[in-house]
C-alpha cells in the first residue's frame, strides 16, 4: 500500500516546462561575469589598504626612532675634547724641493813633491784655516839639491865676471888697433854664456826652493779636513797622485735641489727683479728647520728627464749644522699671505668626498662644518671658506663626535695647538700635493 502512495505522488507532481527551463541559463551566466569583476576590485583595494597600512608603520617608525635618539643624545653626558679658535694670522706660501748640501770648495790634497812622510800634523775633523800646517815631507833632498845649485851658480857668477874683465880688456885694446876684432867677438860669446849659465842656475836654486815648500804642505782653504789618508813614514810619489786629505769649507756652505719647472714662473720674476729669497732648510722629515739662508743661483737649463731645475742657497753655518751630502728639504718662500683665517691642522678632518672641521656652538653641542684649504705650514692651515675667526674648532677627541653631539670642550691658547696628529706634519704650500714628504692630514669619516 506505501508503495501505492509513493507511485501516485510521483504521479501527482507537476512535470517541469521546458519553456521556462530555457531563460535560467543566461541569467546565471551573467551572475558569474559580476563576481568576477567584483573579486578583482576587492583583491586591487585590498593591496592599496596593506600598502598604506606598511607606508604608515615605516612613517610611525621612523618617527619613533628619531625620537629615541633625540632622546638618548639629551640623556648622553657631553663628551671632553679639546679645541682651539680659528685666529686671523700671517702664513707663508712655500715651494719645496729635495735638496743636497753642497760645500762651495772642496779641495783634495796631493802631493807635489816625491819624499817620506814625516809629520801628520792636523787631526781627523779638525778646523782648519788657509796655511795651517797639515802634513810634512822629508825636505832633505831638496834642500841638498839647493846647495849644489848654490854652489854652482856661485861658480858660474865668477866666470861671468871674468869674461865681463877679459871683455873690457879686449875693447881697450881694440880701439889700439893691437889685437884682432875676432877676439873680441869671442870674448862677447863667452860673455853671453856665462850669463845664460848663471841664470839656468838662478833657476834651479828657485825650483829647489819650491820643492822644499812642497814638502810642508798647508790648508789652501779655511775648512774642514776629513779622515786621515797616510800616516807618517809612507812614501808618496807626485806621479801616483794618492790623496793626502781632503778639506770641505762647511761655513758658508749651499744647498743644491730642484724644483719643477710648472713652479719656476713666479721664482725667476722675484729674482729677476732684485728680490733676495730667503729659503730654509729642514731635515729629511720636514720636522724641524735645520737653517736659513738665501736663494743665490739659478741654473742655465732644465733637466729633460725629470722635468725639474737646480737651484743654490747659501747659508751661514757656524755649529756645522748642514753637513756636506746631506739630504735636506729646501722650502723656497715665494708669498706671504697676510690677515687670513687660521687654524690648527689637528682640527682639519677629511674623508673620502670633503674636508670638514668640528665646529662648537654656543649651546656646547657641536656641528659638521664643511671647509676649504688653501695654504698649509707644519702647524696651521689656511681656511678660505667655512670658518671665520674666532670659531672653536674641535683638535683632539674627534673620534665620538656627531652631528649635534653635546661637547665639553678645554680650549686651547693660540699656538699651543699643536698635537699628535700635526706634530709630524710637513711644511707644505698649495703647490706641492705629490712632492716627497708632503704633510699627511689625518683621515676621518664624517658620522652619519
Amino acid at each position: 500500500m506505501a508503495e501505492t502512495l509513493k507511485t501516485s505522488e510521483k504521479n501527482s507532481s507537476p512535470s517541469p516546462n521546458p519553456a521556462e527551463a530555457l531563460p535560467d541559463r543566461p541569467a546565471t551566466e551573467n551572475v558569474g561575469k559580476l563576481g568576477a569583476h567584483g573579486r578583482r576590485r576587492l583583491v586591487a583595494l585590498t593591496f592599496v589598504v596593506v600598502v598604506a597600512i606598511a607606508a604608515w608603520a615605516a612613517v610611525r617608525e621612523s618617527q619613533q626612532r628619531t625620537q629615541r635618539a633625540t632622546a638618548g643624545l639629551k640623556g648622553t653626558p657631553p663628551i671632553p675634547v679639546v679645541a682651539a679658535h680659528a685666529r686671523t694670522g700671517t702664513i707663508g706660501v712655500y715651494f719645496t724641493g729635495l735638496g743636497t748640501v753642497t760645500p762651495l770648495h772642496t779641495v783634495t790634497v796631493k802631493s807635489r813633491v816625491d819624499g817620506q812622510i814625516l809629520k801628520v800634523l792636523y787631526a781627523e775633523g779638525q778646523a782648519v784655516r788657509k796655511g795651517t800646517p797639515l802634513i810634512e815631507i822629508d825636505p832633505r833632498p831638496y834642500q841638498a839639491q839647493l846647495t849644489q845649485y848654490d854652489g854652482q851658480l856661485a861658480k858660474d857668477q865668477a866666470a861671468l865676471q871674468n869674461a865681463q874683465v877679459d871683455l873690457q880688456r879686449y875693447q881697450n885694446l881694440i880701439a889700439k888697433n893691437a889685437i884682432a876684432q875676432q877676439i873680441e867677438a869671442t870674448q862677447k860669446a863667452t860673455v853671453l854664456q856665462d850669463q845664460g849659465a848663471v841664470q839656468t842656475d838662478e833657476g834651479n836654486i828657485a825650483s829647489a826652493k819650491l820643492n822644499i815648500n812642497y814638502c810642508h804642505i798647508t790648508s789652501p782653504i779655511d775648512g774642514r779636513v776629513g779622515l786621515r789618508l797616510v800616516d807618517p813614514g809612507n812614501m808618496i810619489y807626485a806621479s801616483a797622485g794618492t790623496a793626502l786629505v781632503v778639506i770641505t769649507q762647511t761655513d758658508p756652505i749651499s744647498v743644491i735641489f730642484t724644483l719643477p719647472e710648472q713652479q719656476l714662473a713666479p721664482v725667476v720674476r722675484r729674482v729677476r727683479a732684485g728680490e733676495r729669497l730667503i729659503v730654509h732648510a729642514l731635515d729629511a722629515d720636514s720636522k724641524s728647520v735645520i737653517a736659513h739662508g738665501q736663494l743665490t743661483t739659478l741654473d742655465n737649463q732644465i733637466d729633460q728627464t725629470t722635468g725639474t731645475l737646480k737651484l743654490r742657497a747659501v747659508f751661514a753655518n757656524p755649529q756645522g749644522v748642514l753637513f756636506p751630502n746631506q739630504f735636506v728639504n729646501a722650502q723656497l718662500l715665494i708669498d706671504v699671505k697676510e690677515n687670513v683665517t687660521l687654524v690648527p691642522n689637528a682640527a682639519i678632518q677629511r674623508n673620502g668626498s670633503k674636508t670638514f672641521v668640528y665646529l662648537v656652538k654656543p649651546d656646547h653641542t657641536v656641528s659638521v662644518r664643511e671647509i676649504s684649504v688653501g695654504t698649509s705650514n707644519a702647524d696651521e692651515s689656511e681656511v678660505t671658506a667655512g670658518v671665520v675667526p674666532g670659531d672653536v674648532l674641535v683638535t683632539r677627541g674627534v673620534d665620538k663626535l656627531q652631528e649635534g653631539s653635546a661637547a665639553q670642550a678645554q680650549i686651547q691658547p693660540s699656538g699651543s695647538s699643536q698635537t699628535e696628529s700635526s706634530a709630524g706634519s710637513n711644511s707644505v704650500s698649495k703647490h706641492e700635493s705629490n712632492r716627497p714628504g708632503a704633510a699627511l692630514q689625518r683621515t676621518t669619516t664624517q658620522p652619519q
